[in-house]
């Protein structure tokens, strides 16, 4: 025990991938253009967002919020990540690895908490087209984004508190390529049963309760769009659908498979290439698919890159 804290004076050695040296280069190279895909893509969605007036609507406000999103998210594990897999050293200081816990955490849990919020937004949408001003005003939208990054940075905080808190058992190696709650459990002195419990617990109400709730949403859409007659309604109530419904389907479905199923079903190597794909490629996926599926953003773009759009700004 009096090797406990000694973390907190050297940091950590992230193992990451080094059992697979091959790999590492190749992964560098795949990380670095993921990366770059995420910066490039996520930061295209929100200047169109904000300069096209067409784009302001609540829809492209949850949007612009969920690129913000995903360029913090990835932002926060990828250069870490990069320096660890250009060389043999792979440490993480004791300060760096308490930041990226905290803000992978609370950006995590809050995309959680927005992907719902927006299927809210798509359920008044073809719902109650109607009353759709009027229900999604610009003051909702911005008391719905605000709770979701509020609760996403409590969530953060009860974690990754918790976690730090525990003493560690002298051993610094981190078998993984970032900081995360099951991986420094796993280097406690102390039982963690409680922790395992809290985290399992909370981790369930964000991604069975929430998914659920999208879930219902869709149901009620599903049933809207069958009422509708005309071949061209339908496929335009599809339409402002389908990229939502796959941003969910690959974010929940990679986030489930990795935190809501027992730790021996699958190898921790597995565990960690699952981690690189909702980390690094499902960021990079969100801004694509909006783009190729959403006839306004596609125009969007055209006009940004004929510069048409900054002088409709101005």
């Amino acid at each position: 025990m009096g090797r406990a804290n000694d973390s907190s004076l050297v940091g950590f050695i992230l193992l990451g991938f080094s059992d697979h040296p091959h790999l590492e280069a190749v992964l560098f190279v795949v990380v670095l253009f993921f990366y770059l895909l995420t910066l490039v893509g996520n930061f295209i969605i929100i200047i169109i967002s904000y300069l096209d007036p067409l784009l302001h609507t609540p829809m492209y406000f949850f949007l612009r919020n969920l690129s913000f999103l995903d360029l913090c998210f990835t932002t926060s594990l990828a250069p870490q990540t990069l320096f660890n897999l250009r060389g043999p050293e792979k440490t993480i200081t004791y300060g760096g690895c308490v930041v990226q816990l905290y803000t992978s955490l609370a950006l995590g849990s809050t995309e959680c908490l927005l992907l719902a919020v927006m299927a809210f937004d798509r359920y008044v949408a073809i719902c109650k087209p109607l009353h759709y001003v009027v229900i999604m005003n610009m003051q909702l939208c911005q008391q719905l984004a605000s709770i979701s990054w509020t609760i996403g940075l409590a969530n953060s905080l009860i974690h990754a508190t918790f976690t730090l808190q525990l003493p560690l058992c002298g051993t610094h190696r981190l078998d993984h390529f970032f900081c995360e709650v099951p991986a420094l459990l796993r280097l406690a002195c102390v039982d963690t049963t409680i922790n395992e419990l809290v985290l399992f617990v909370i981790s369930g109400l964000f991604l069975l309760s929430l998914p659920a709730l999208i879930l219902i949403s869709y149901g009620f859409i599903t049933q809207a769009v069958l009422r509708i007659k005309s071949v061209e309604g339908r496929y335009k109530a599809c339409r402002t659908c389908s990229s939502h419904l796959m941003v969910v389907i690959i974010f929940y479905g990679t986030i489930i498979y990795m935190y809501l199923q027992p730790n021996d079903s699958y190898s921790q190597d597995q565990g960690k290439f699952i981690s690189l794909f909702y980390t690094m490629v499902t960021p990079t996926l969100n801004p694509i698919i909006y783009t190729l599926r959403n006839r306004d953003v596609k125009e969007a773009v055209k006009k940004l890159l004929s510069g048409r759009l900054c002088l409709l700004r101005m």
